[in-house]
């Protein structure tokens, strides 16, 4: 046995130490980033951080004096025995009266008490709990206190019961330690299954070749190599490699001194929820990348989603009302008067569309609460346009994300399409138009209409007047005369001339004037269609690039060591 013992490889790569905090500080990076993709990201990629959330709180709010070393194995390696071994008494059922191990035992170096928390939480049973504390060992297991040694199902066992629960337990000890036997050592099944899964858990790894003494001397190191060989293609190069045997106390000494180092460090808690952290994170990497978005969606897209929401809201509809309601609205304040009561008849153009009229004739007031208009509804081109530019604002935001995002991005600009249309309704009904003052100029033409009206009335109200007196053969009226006409007669006409010179002179303008209100009210129904726009489609969009730089931070962080 002493070149077995002289075969001892301890190996160890635990010399760097892993700082509580810095490990608290990843984990909460990992909750940063659960809360930054809540919702956003398929439940079923982010159930390994969820359970190390989970886990890593729990140990670590347990009990910190303890280390949880379990042995693990296939049928037949041999770990009951070295459990028992290292134990110095018959704990678990070995040989002819169990050819398996079923269920976990656990020994607990130093009180129990301050032990069965954490063991309640690993799920040993109380009946399966054993204390290797003796008055007769005096000093002799003082270096083990604080070790809880398991003896672990045999994972190739053909009950699936005895499988999970080694699974199970895997996923919680702090350090595992792998049994291999002579025979089957190259097996592939704990090689592909779980060797090669603990790659990124070689700091709290440890591979035993036991059952050494059945190897004849000159062999232990070929098969010591060849066993080396295999876990450097499992990823575990540098993972301690040790030969033991349960019947000589000599070829226990490289175990024990590895265990003994490992509880006197009280690392092995902290190194592997730090391997946990970095397997999660490797898992997330592929999810977030590296990539930097735009903060903002693409200027073009926003400008093609702003002219397809125009018209889904009706804007050249409502633009187009503006300009014959300018004109209608002109036209009865600059036309002859005597007309003007005509033009009102008519209804104004923008209250068939119920949007605000002349000045004070406004919609019910209940009906002004709902602010419903009767603009037209979009047609199907008009939908399919709209659809297809929040697409497109969609593809351009989500351009330079990986792939499990740009679903995301696009379920975002498509969360609010159903209260799109009301919205739009809503925000046309409430913009101000720019046809609520009168202009000034309406004024001063109103007022010569009306004074070329009162001459041309005047004037007939004189001649009127004349004939009237001729007819009744009172004295006729001294008529001034302007040139050869007299001058009731050009105020007739006059004022007629006049009136529909100023109408002919005006025309031009208010066409000129009502094209600019059509284009100053396209603008701003323009401007406040874009705000519906930026609030129910950009908004929800920037959230998700938020969160995706807020997601990406939080695990560049989460890898940091």
């Amino acid at each position: 046995m002493s070149n077995i013992a002289g075969r001892v490889r301890e190996v160890f790569r635990g010399d760097q130490r892993v700082d509580a905090d810095a490990l608290i500080a990843r984990l909460d990076a990992v909750r940063r980033f659960l809360t930054a993709v809540d919702g956003l990201l398929p439940d079923t990629d982010l159930v390994p951080a969820h359970t190390l959330v989970e886990r890593a709180g729990t140990r670590l709010a347990l009990s910190r004096d303890h280390t949880v070393v379990a042995l693990a194995g296939a049928t037949g390696s041999g770990k009951s025995s070295l459990f028992n071994a290292l134990a110095q008494l018959e704990l678990s059922p070995v040989g002819v009266r169990r050819p398996t191990t079923g269920v976990t035992h656990a020994c607990v170096w130093g009180p129990l008490e301050g032990a069965n928390h954490l063991l309640d939480w690993v799920g040993v049973l109380p009946r399966h709990r054993f204390v290797r504390e003796s008055a007769l060992d005096a000093d002799d297991e003082t270096a083990l206190h604080g070790l809880i040694l398991l003896d672990l199902p045999d994972f190739d066992s053909v009950q699936r019961s005895h499988r999970l629960e080694v699974d199970r337990l895997l996923g919680l000890v702090d350090q595992v330690v792998w049994v291999v036997d002579p025979q089957k050592y190259a097996d592939r099944v704990i090689h592909d299954s779980y060797l090669r899964e603990f790659h990124r858990h070689r700091e709290v790894t440890l591979v035993v070749l036991n059952q050494a003494d059945r190897l004849p001397p000159a062999e232990v190191p070929r098969v010591l190599d060849d066993l080396r060989r295999l876990l450097d293609t499992d990823g575990l190069t540098g993972v301690p490699l040790l030969a033991t045997t349960a019947i000589d106390p000599a070829g226990m000494v490289g175990l024990r001194n590895a265990l003994e180092r490992t509880v006197a460090e009280r690392q092995a808690a902290l190194r592997r929820l730090a391997g946990d952290v970095d397997t999660v994170v490797a898992g997330l990497d592929e999810l977030v990348g590296s990539a930097r978005p735009a903060d903002e969606p693409d200027d073009t897209a926003v400008n093609g989603l702003n002219r397809a929401l125009a018209g889904a809201a009706g804007v050249p509809a409502v633009t187009e009302a503006v300009e014959r309601a300018y004109r209608h609205r002109a036209g009865a304040a600059t036309g002859w008067p005597v007309v003007r009561g005509w033009r009102r008849l008519r209804p104004d153009p923008l209250r068939r569309l119920h949007l605000p009229g002349p000045a004070g004739d406004h919609a019910d007031p209940a009906e002004s609460l709902v602010a419903a208009t009767s603009v037209p509804d979009p047609t199907a081109a008009q939908r399919s346009a709209l659809g297809l530019a929040i697409r497109a604002v969609a593809d351009r935001a989500a351009a330079d994300l990986p792939a499990a995002w740009p679903g995301a991005v696009t379920s975002a600009a498509r969360s609010r399409l159903g209260d799109l249309p009301d919205a739009l309704d809503r925000t046309i009904a409430g913009t101000d138009l720019g046809l609520d003052r009168r202009p000034l100029w309406w004024r001063v033409v109103g007022g010569v209409q009306w004074l070329v009206t009162l001459a041309a009335v005047v004037g007939l109200g004189w001649l009127v007047l004349g004939y009237a007196l001729r007819a009744l053969g009172l004295p006729a009226l001294d008529n001034p005369m302007v040139g050869q006409v007299p001058l009731p007669t050009v105020l007739l006409l006059g004022g007629l001339l006049a009136g529909l010179l100023v109408a002919a002179l005006t025309r031009p303008v208010v066409r000129w004037a009502a094209r600019r209100a059509r284009a100053r009210a396209d603008q701003r129904l323009t401007a406040r269609v874009a705000q519906v726009g930026d609030e129910y489609v950009l908004t929800p969009v920037r959230i998700v690039l938020g969160s995706y730089a807020q997601a990406r931070d939080a695990l560049r962080d989460a890898a940091r060591r």
